[in-house]
């Protein structure tokens, strides 16, 4: 059940339309009110205050192929929704501006279903992980800006899986692992800015989320459901690792903005696996399952183009490594080195009202594994389609 951190594959960084469609760059310009995540030291030369709002529907479609076989077992057709909200306040031209970030940086929807060959691994995962994060960012100099603020996670899941052991008519076995738990951390930016460059660094600092209290339900055949105690809960502890950006924008002429960010994310903290259960047994014991993750980075790169006082272009594109290294590779999020391409649309429909749309094509490199503990064996291919719309409205 590593419901919270699986490389590239559930850090979503869906945090903004403007900078989806510019390759989810955003360290080094600040665009909107997104600016809260991506660099609070950028939200302070904002131009105007900002209330927006977006929604990113993720499709996930996974395909895999177990070893020495010709079958292909694919993902059901589900979608998670990470969503973002953001709120900047503060005097025009003031030296100071308040920031309120609501957003999904973990998150995802994958069922393989009952019938498939890695059905004791896992059948089904739903994942949703919020933050809430109120910003102070602070002008110190004409050029320089700063900014820091507190992260409060609130995560949830429900996942599934066969067990072993069969009823007299054949149907495995079921476990299900459903609870929510929190985390805390913060976020803290730079920002430079001239009139044609822009510069910036990020740090997100690791939130170790926790769940307490989860409900284990085991649905086992009668004459071995005394080693399987009901009621059970279990506790899990997951670090969700710090992330550091930095970016430049380039401005070549006034309708052209251009774009590039590095992004470090030091997963090498998430080591194992850990559960323990309220309730054990000679069969149920608490499990302590390798994980060994390593660094990961991501390469960015967009560009805005404004057709006209009404309408901006968007594109990027980027490329993203594993962290989960070989013989780790697991069903919940078959991760694996990743490139994606990136295209929107901004319309503005007033001075005040910004509507965006944006759309988001990655893929997965195939890669072929034989898992460490499982021995699920194979290769997995998957592809991921994210549409997403925003509405803003600045003063």
């Amino acid at each position: 059940m590593p419901f919270l951190a699986k490389s590239q594959g559930f850090q979503v960084n869906l945090f903004g339309e403007k900078q989806i469609g510019m390759g989810h760059t955003g360290t080094g310009v600040a665009l909107d009110g997104a600016a809260v995540v991506f660099n609070p030291g950028a939200v302070v030369t904002l131009p105007d205050n900002y209330i927006q709002g977006g929604v990113s529907p993720l499709v996930f479609q996974s395909d895999f192929n177990p070893s020495g076989t010709n079958t292909q077992y694919h993902t059901l057709d589900k979608k998670a929704y990470p969503f973002s909200f953001y709120g900047a306040f503060g005097p025009k031209k003031g030296i100071w501006k308040l920031g309120l970030g609501v957003y999904t940086p973990f998150g995802g929807l994958a069922d393989w279903g009952q019938s498939w060959q890695g059905r004791y691994v896992l059948e089904s995962l739903d994942l949703k992980a919020i933050y809430f994060q109120p910003t102070l960012s602070i002008k110190i100099s004409e050029n320089l800006s700063i900014g820091a603020g507190f992260v409060y996670n609130r995560g949830s899941v429900d996942l599934t899986k066969a067990i072993p052991l069969s009823y007299t008519n054949g149907q495995d076995g079921q476990a299900e692992l459903t609870g929510s738990g929190k985390g805390y951390g913060w976020n803290a930016g730079i920002y430079y800015k001239s009139a044609d460059f822009t510069a910036g660094f990020s740090h997100r600092s690791q939130v170790t989320t926790t769940i307490s209290g989860g409900n284990a339900i085991f649905t086992v055949p009668a004459s071995i459901q005394p080693n399987f105690p009901q009621p059970n809960t279990f506790t899990a502890t997951i670090p969700l690792p710090a992330v550091n950006s930095i970016g430049i924008g380039l401005y070549p002429t006034k309708k052209w903005i251009l774009a590039f960010d590095i992004n470090y994310v030091s997963w090498n903290t998430y080591k194992n696996l850990e559960f323990d259960y309220s309730k054990t047994s000679t069969i149920l014991t608490n499990t302590k399952s390798p994980r060994n993750y390593k660094d990961a980075y991501t390469f960015r790169a967009g560009a805005q183009y404004k057709a006209s006082d009404e309408v901006d272009l968007r594109f990027g594109t980027g490329y993203g490594t594993t962290a989960v290294s070989d013989g780790y590779v697991t069903p919940e999020a078959p991760d694996a080195n990743r490139v994606y391409l990136t295209g929107g649309l901004g319309f503005k429909f007033t001075k005040q009202f910004d509507f965006d749309l944006v759309f988001e094509y990655e893929h997965l490199l195939s890669r072929t594994q034989t898992n460490i503990e499982s021995q699920l064996s194979g290769t997995f291919e998957t592809n991921v389609f994210i549409p997403g719309v925003s509405l803003a409205y600045h003063w």
